[in-house]
């Protein structure tokens, strides 16, 4: 029997072999793939597979075959995976007793088919792909990789599925592609698979981008919504208007015309489309501060002045200059909280109303319907945040995209009345609500409430939005990533797909999330209360 004395420290000492013993059985039995999934983030549309480990050549050539054989942007996308798939094995090891050096390796040519000569970008660009890992001939012991796409975008998607087969195997220091042979037939869900980056709240130099980019073809995303410009501040240079982006924070937190030139080139290296959102009238302080009649007053600074044509020939400046470099179909005006009453208190705007006979309100739809003119006057399709349609439906023009964010059930009213339509709901869908889990993320449905097939298609698909008030260089990807791979598989795999292994999500996305982070991505655990924690004690990056 114990004495009191004692307790304490038997206590104590309990609880460290406790621990001890849960460390031991932790490092000893390690993470083992269920070989009854299939490691392939998002999950693609069909596929089939065997139970042959095969080894790859990291001198893997490339074999181009169609019309789309000289893309520089295929190209380049294959010189670029292969850095990503044999970047353990193609050091030189002081050990050379220990090195392991095959001369004989199961897969050393990679060929790609492309049928399409064309190498535009649009939205609704065939991503589709097929993607073969089979033996030569169907008999002989020799395997071959094949990729076959209708265009260049195909085949990234393509090399990006090829790359999740392959893992570095630290025994043999080789790469091994498992569960082969392999047939996938894939293709996206929706067209439009976003991510929205908010460059006003805070700066983002142009290669932290660059990396969220990159990032963003891990999971197949394919749209940057690039949310430039905000009450904080215009880091954009506008050559015709070259004070507006004296609203920047500072000199050096400003992005050149060549900087956004940059960034757009890199995307489509990765087949993504950037879709620039200039937000009028609301959000718009920042404007004024190089131009101070945009400003109603010193005392309402937004919304922009409605009564001043200086106003509007801004606006068509912007648009000009900007749709030089942003050549997609899309682009974003915003229209969303916007607080009109701030005009009804400046006399100016306040005279104007009353001599056009119109209310706040009149004045807010005006705005954005010459907006909408002058940006489909550049060869642009609008999109607007869902203020605007609820407000005024009935007078936008029938291209515009109607931008859900405030809830559910504004995508069905919006097809229902013949617009297309992207889903954001707030509550699911913002990467800066912390406290949204992984699950929540995932189990949100663009559909939702749409049954109707050809209305379904008006829904072009949907983004999570990174809004960056508590977001920096220091803190982005760890809160875009893994949560937004949840909304990536939901918009890229077909539902049939996902019911499938529904109840194997969170295995699958753990084993993705540590992909991420093996590429460099500063993803956080997955089942953090709150998103982007650090970890809460020492494990597997597989466990948590």
């Amino acid at each position: 029997m114990l004495h009191l004395s004692e307790k304490p420290h038997f206590i104590y000492t309990c609880l460290m072999l406790l621990a001890w013993v849960s460390q031991y059985v932790s490092l000893s039995t390690g993470f083992e793939l269920n070989h009854s999934l299939t490691y392939i983030w998002p999950l693609p549309h069909e596929l089939t597979s065997g139970n042959e480990t095969l080894t790859v050549n990291p001198t893997l050539s490339l074999y181009l075959i169609g019309k789309g054989g000289n893309f520089k942007i295929l190209r380049e996308g294959f010189r670029r995976y292969k850095r990503i798939i044999f970047k353990q094995s193609s050091g030189v090891s002081i050990f050379k007793n220990l090195r392991r050096i095959r001369s004989i390796y199961d897969i050393s040519q990679m060929r790609i088919i492309v049928n399409s000569d064309s190498d535009e970008l649009k939205l609704g660009v065939d991503e589709s792909y097929t993607l073969f890992i089979t033996k030569t001939g169907g008999k002989s012991i020799a395997w071959e990789a094949i990729i076959e796409v209708n265009t260049v975008y195909g085949a990234l998607r393509g090399l990006e599925t090829f790359s999740q087969l392959c893992a570095y195997d630290y025994t043999t220091k080789s790469v091994q592609l498992s569960k082969a042979p392999w047939y996938i037939k894939d293709k996206p869900r929706f067209a439009y698979r976003g991510l929205l980056l908010d460059t006003s709240r805070h700066y983002f130099p142009v290669d932290v981008i660059k990396s969220i980019i990159d990032s963003m073809s891990y999971a197949k995303l394919n749209v940057l919504h690039w949310h430039i410009i905000d009450k904080q501040s215009f880091p954009l240079e506008i050559p015709k208007y070259p004070k507006l982006w004296n609203g920047a924070y500072t000199k050096w937190e400003r992005y050149t015309v060549e900087d956004a030139s940059k960034i757009v080139r890199f995307a489509k290296t990765r087949g993504i489309h950037v879709m620039a959102e200039v937000d009028v009238p609301g959000h718009a302080e920042s404007w004024g501060v190089g131009y101070p009649d945009l400003w109603p007053s010193n005392s309402c600074r937004e919304p922009l002045d409605v009564t001043k044509n200086f106003t509007f020939d801004l606006i068509s400046g912007i648009f000009s200059d900007i749709r030089k470099i942003f050549p997609f179909e899309l682009f974003h005006l915003g229209g969303d909280e916007v607080n009109i009453g701030c005009w009804n208190n400046t006399p100016h705007v306040k005279q104007w109303l009353k001599d056009n006979n119109m209310k706040p309100k009149d004045a807010y739809k005006y705005f954005v319907l010459k907006a909408q003119e002058i940006a489909i006057s550049k060869n642009w399709t609008p999109v607007n945040w869902e203020e605007t349609f609820n407000a005024f439906a009935g007078s936008l023009n029938p291209q515009t995209v109607v931008h859900n964010w405030l809830g559910p059930g504004v995508c069905p009213k919006a097809v229902a009345k013949g617009f297309n339509c992207i889903f954001s709901n707030s509550g699911v869908w913002y990467l800066d609500h912390l406290d949204v889990p992984w699950e929540q993320i995932y189990n949100a449905e663009p559909l939702e409430g749409i049954d109707n097939e050809s209305k379904q298609k008006l829904v072009l698909g949907g983004e999570v939005c990174m809004w960056s008030e508590t977001v920096d260089t220091s803190n982005v990807q760890q809160t875009i990533w893994p949560r937004a791979a949840a909304a990536a598989e939901r918009l890229w795999s077909t539902k049939s797909a996902l019911s499938a292994g529904n109840d194997t999500v969170l295995h699958r996305l753990h084993y993705f999330r540590c992909l991420l982070q093996r590429r460099g991505v500063q993803a956080a655990p997955v089942t953090n209360y709150y998103a982007r924690q650090p970890p809460a004690g020492p494990d597997s990056c597989y466990w948590q």
